[in-house]
C-alpha cells in the first residue's frame, strides 16, 4: 500500500482525529512487546537499522553501505529481511539465481548482491542459522520494533523531507511507535536528505544525529537530458521522480504503484507502448525492476542511487566496536 496523504506532516484533519484512539491501541501494543518480550543475546554482533514511521526512508540503502564497510574491514555480514512481499517464511538464504521478488521479497533480492541475506519471519532463527553458515555479525534490514533479539547498535533512518509524518500513530499516521520511546532506544538516528521537517530539531539532542544524502548513480551519466517516462512501486515514489529531475532527465509522465507491487504483463505492456507512442525512455527503479520478470526487462533503464556521507568518519566510528568484535 502507500501512504495516505493524510500522514504527511501538517495534516491529519478529520479522519486522522477519528482514527486516533485506534492509533493508541497500537502504540499500546508495540509497548508492550518491548516490556513483556525477552530478548535473545546472539553469538555476533547485531546491528538494527529501521525507522519509527511505515513506509520507505532509505533503509536498504544504509544496510548496503554498512554491509560493504564490515567486509572491506575482513567482516563476514550476514543480512536478515522479513522477506516484505514474498511468500517464503524462512530462515531461508536468499540467491538470486534460485529466488524470484514473489518468494522473498524485492528487498532481499537487492541485498543478496551484497552478502548473504536470509529471509525469515523469526529473526533469532535466522542468526542462528547465519551464525552456524559463518557470519561474524548480522544487520537487520528492518526489525526496529522487535525486541527478540538484543541488538549491538541500532540506527533510525529518517528521511528529512518526510520526517515523521503528521507524528500519530498507525492508522491514524505513519508512526510504528511514539517518537521519543524509539529514539531512547537508538544509538544514532540518520538523517537522509534535506532536513526540510525539522528532524534534528525535533529530536533535541536524544541521540547522535548522522546525514547522508541520496545521489543518482552511474546511469544518471545516460539518462541525462533525455524525455523519460517514470513508474515506481516504492513507499516513497515522489522521491524516485525527484532523483531523476536532479540527475537532468526530462520527466514528461509519472505513474505510481503500491508498494512492492507485482507487475503484470498487461501493466509493463502499457507501460511500454504509452512511452514508445510519445517517445519517451522508459525508466523505474532498482526495487522495482527486480520484480520484473527478466525477459519482461526490455525497453525498462533503471537509475539506481548512491547513498554519500557528510561525515564518513561519524558511521566508521559508530562500526568500530562491531569491527572489533565481529571480525
Amino acid at each position: 500500500m502507500r501512504a495516505p496523504a493524510f500522514w504527511s506532516r501538517g495534516k491529519g484533519g478529520l479522519l486522522g482525529a477519528l482514527l486516533s484512539p485506534l492509533g493508541m491501541l497500537y502504540g499500546c501494543g508495540t509497548g508492550a512487546r518491548q516490556v513483556f518480550v525477552k530478548p535473545w543475546q546472539c553469538p555476533v554482533p547485531v546491528i538494527c537499522v529501521g525507522n519509527l514511521i511505515a513506509g520507505g526512508t532509505g533503509k536498504t540503502p544504509v544496510v548496503m553501505d554498512l554491509a560493504s564497510r564490515l567486509l572491506a574491514r575482513g567482516g563476514r555480514p550476514h543480512l536478515v529481511s522479513r522477506g516484505y512481499g514474498g511468500t517464503e517464511k524462512g530462515p531461508l538464504q536468499v540467491f538470486a539465481d534460485r529466488h524470484d521478488a514473489r518468494q522473498v521479497g524485492d528487498e532481499a533480492l537487492l541485498l543478496s548482491a551484497i552478502a548473504p541475506v536470509w529471509v525469515a519471519t523469526n529473526r533469532q532463527d535466522a542468526c542462528r542459522t547465519a551464525t552456524v553458515g559463518g557470519a561474524t555479525c548480522m544487520i537487520f534490514d528492518d526489525g526496529f520494533q522487535d525486541p527478540s533479539v538484543i541488538r549491538d547498535l541500532s540506527l533510525v533512518i529518517v528521511d528529512g523531507g518526510y520526517g515523521f509524518g503528521n507524528e500519530h500513530m498507525i492508522p491514524a499516521g505513519p508512526l510504528r511507535e511514539p517518537i521519543v520511546k524509539g529514539l531512547d532506544r537508538a544509538n544514532a538516528v540518520i538523517v537522509i536528505g534535506e532536513d526540510t521537517c525539522g528532524v534534528i530539531e525535533r529530536i533535541a539532542g536524544r541521540c547522535p544525529v548522522l546525514r547522508a544524502s541520496l545521489k543518482p548513480g552511474a546511469e544518471a551519466a545516460v539518462l541525462k537530458g533525455q524525455p523519460v517516462f517514470a513508474f515506481a512501486g516504492i513507499g516513497r515514489p515522489e522521491k524516485f521522480f525527484d532523483t531523476l529531475r536532479q540527475a537532468g532527465c526530462d520527466v514528461r509522465g509519472t505513474r505510481v504503484f503500491d508498494d512492492h507491487h507485482n507487475f503484470t504483463r498487461t501493466e509493463l505492456d502499457a507501460l511500454k507502448a504509452d512511452a514508445n507512442r510519445d517517445g519517451l525512455k522508459l525508466v523505474t527503479t532498482a526495487k522495482d525492476l527486480i520484480r520484473i520478470p527478466q525477459q519482461a526487462r526490455n525497453g525498462i533503464a533503471v537509475l539506481t542511487v548512491d547513498l554519500v556521507w557528510e561525515d564518513e568518519s561519524a558511521i566508521n566510528a559508530l562500526l568500530e566496536p562491531v569491527v572489533r568484535h565481529g571480525v
